[in-house]
C-alpha cells in the first residue's frame, strides 16, 4: 500500500538513537540513504523487502521540523514481548511515553500496543495484533 512515511526531525542524531532502538526490536534495520541533492535523512526497512521504508528527515525546506497535530505513525510488531522492548529501548533512547504497553481490547480481542513521541514530539505506536495474527 506504501511506498514510504516520512517523520521532519531537526536533531537526525537524537532521531537516529530514538528509531533505532523503537524499530530494532520489530525487525527492521536501518539502511544507507544516498546523497542525491535532497534533504538529509535517515532509512529504516524490513531485511530483504524493498518497500516500504521509513523515513526521518530535516525538512527540505530549511524550517524546523514538526510534529502534525493527529498525526501517528503505527509500526507492527511480531508479538506483545516486542512491543515491549521497543518501547522500553525507545524510552531509554529519549521517548515520552503516550500511553504504556498493554491490551487494549476496545480496538480489538488481542490488541497490544504502546504510544510513544520522539524527540522531535512525532507520535509512534508499536502494536500486535494478535486478532490478526490467529487470523493467519
Amino acid at each position: 500500500m506504501f511506498s514510504h512515511v516520512t517523520l521532519g526531525a531537526d536533531d537526525l542524531d537524537a532521531a537516529g538513537r530514538f528509531y533505532d532502538a523503537l524499530l530494532t526490536p520489530l525487525g527492521l534495520e536501518r539502511r544507507e540513504v544516498k546523497p542525491d541533492g535532497g534533504a538529509v535523512g535517515l532509512c529504516w526497512r524490513r531485511p530483504g523487502e524493498r518497500r516500504p521504508w521509513f523515513f526521518v528527515f530535516r525538512p527540505f525546506d530549511g524550517r524546523p521540523a514538526g510534529a502534525g497535530n493527529g498525526t501517528m505513525v503505527a509500526f507492527l510488531a511480531p508479538s506483545e514481548e516486542a512491543v515491549r522492548r521497543s518501547y522500553a529501548a525507545a524510552m531509554a533512547a529519549g521517548g515520552r511515553c503516550e500511553g504504556p504497553p498493554g491490551e487494549r481490547p476496545h480496538y480489538a480481542p488481542g490488541y497490544y500496543g504502546a504510544y510513544l513521541r520522539d524527540p522531535q514530539g512525532n507520535k509512534a505506536h508499536v502494536v500486535y495484533r494478535g486478532d490478526l495474527a490467529a487470523a493467519g
